[in-house]
């Protein structure tokens, strides 16, 4: 990596400017000692994934801390139960540590399972678990023949690896009720929704698109998720999946186990939205060549709203330049091409759970001279930020604050967020934030565009 910005030397390789060099960016790699890396645990990847199962009980088996931090981890709503809102631990303490805690996870199963009757319970292993060696396997078996319903381990103790491991432990917990509803009848037509999770609603804008074209949606892993859908969700006849990081490891398993084939979708932009309708309709054609008419019909409806609006914004946004840092890349090939339709240059780009295939695609798609970036840390990112002259930074929570201090307008695109920025819809909202925000006058008062403007 040639940049002026200063890195660490273990993190030279994983940071690669466009135009400068052959690209060979390095990924999936744990994070660097002392780098301050934006990514998460194994714990917080796995509740990200299970966390919107409305009807199931979610326990962590550790100190209240983990519990707390991921209370309410995703702006996820249900159209039914909210039991997933409610966050429950073991609250292990030192005593706990040095006898054990399989007892009180017996004894906290027993409490809450007959007193809020869920269709299922994930029982979450943290770091501290892993530590003192509770056999949590052993006591969710015992549980499930004592209590009546599937109480499920999720081996997911935080020093294991990353976020993107959280993903596949979440999936294999996943993959233990998929298939055990073999009777219920489903449409030769239907598919699975797979890495959708309804932040602000966003599932059930994207379900009525397939309801309008004919396509029953059997089962959405996990947004405003039901455990009887999941374990059906075998007996569909295609898996849709929107987030590639976190569910493609449940995809692969089903199409092994059950010859569920699966294709990548993104909801996310005008171009994307309509492609991934078009491929479902594609795959459907030969049983109902009606399908692809309307999702045709459909998408021609939405683009002819959309097109006065998203016009309005490009003028006002043309020659803005952004910074993109999301959890997954597959996510960031979209807001790219959404933001392009805009007339806003992307400048840096970057993600915590990338692999090399997806970066490749990102170092096709960039301009020469941007800045592709993998598990950044705020030191990083703050100084690309600067030498870019970036307007606009898109990311998640822990990014709005390095954002607001240097004066840049910032999109909220991780899932805490409480807008639907998915579907036709969700385009004009985001492309409307990202008005409201980039072109905010209050960053005319901000030291480092003061500071520009004395310059000129």
């Amino acid at each position: 990596m040639t940049t002026a910005v200063p890195l660490l030397k273990e993190r030279e390789k994983q940071v690669y400017e466009k135009g400068k060099g052959q690209f060979d960016l390095q990924c999936d790699r744990k994070s660097v000692a002392g780098s301050v890396s934006q990514r998460a645990c194994v714990f917080c990847g796995s509740r990200v994934v299970l966390y919107p199962v409305a009807d199931a009980l979610h326990l962590v088996h550790g100190s209240i801390g983990c519990a707390s931090y991921t209370w309410d981890i995703r702006g996820s709503v249900s159209s039914g139960p909210e039991l997933h809102r409610l966050c429950f631990s073991t609250d292990l303490r030192e005593k706990d540590v040095i006898h054990g805690g399989e007892k009180k996870l017996m004894q906290a199963l027993r409490e809450l399972i007959p007193l809020h009757k869920p269709k299922a319970a994930f029982v979450y292993s943290t770091c501290i678990v892993g530590v003192i060696g509770d056999d949590v396997q052993a006591v969710c078996r015992k549980a499930t023949e004592e209590l009546g319903i599937p109480v499920i381990p999720v081996q997911s103790e935080g020093f294991n690896g990353t976020k993107k491991d959280g993903y596949r432990v979440a999936c294999k917990a996943l993959g233990t009720l998929v298939g055990t509803d073999g009777t219920t009848p489903v449409s030769e037509i239907s598919i699975n929704i797979l890495g959708e999770f309804n932040l602000a609603g966003e599932a059930w804008i994207i379900e009525d698109y397939y309801r309008r074209m004919g396509v029953e949606v059997v089962s959405i892993l996990t947004g405003d998720g039901r455990v009887d859908k999941i374990r059906k969700s075998h007996r569909a006849a295609l898996n849709v999946v929107q987030c590639s990081g976190s569910l493609t490891y449940l995809a692969e398993e089903m199409k092994e186990k059950y010859a569920i084939p699966y294709i990548r979708v993104s909801y996310f932009g005008i171009e994307d939205v309509s492609k991934s309708l078009y491929d479902v309709a594609g795959f459907f054609e030969e049983k109902d060549p009606a399908v692809m008419e309307r999702a045709v019909e459909l998408v021609r409806e939405e683009v002819v709203k959309l097109q006065a609006p998203m016009d309005r914004c490009r003028r006002r946004l043309s020659g803005k330049r952004a910074a993109i840092y999301v959890g997954g890349a597959f996510k960031a090939f979209s807001l790219i091409k959404i933001l392009r339709t805009l007339g806003v240059d992307v400048v840096m780009v970057g993600s915590q759970t990338g692999n090399k295939q997806d970066y490749a695609q990102l170092a096709d798609m960039c301009d020469p001279g941007t800045v592709i970036v993998d598990d950044s840390n705020p030191m990083e990112m703050s100084r690309f930020i600067i030498d870019k002259d970036v307007d606009l930074f898109i990311g998640g929570v822990k990014e709005r604050p390095m954002a607001f201090k240097l004066g840049v307008g910032f999109c909220d695109h991780n899932h805490e967020r409480k807008t639907a920025l998915a579907g036709f819809e969700g385009t004009l909202n985001f492309a409307e934030e990202v008005c409201a925000s980039a072109l905010s006058p209050v960053w005319r008062f901000s030291p480092r565009r003061s500071q520009d403007r004395k310059g000129r």
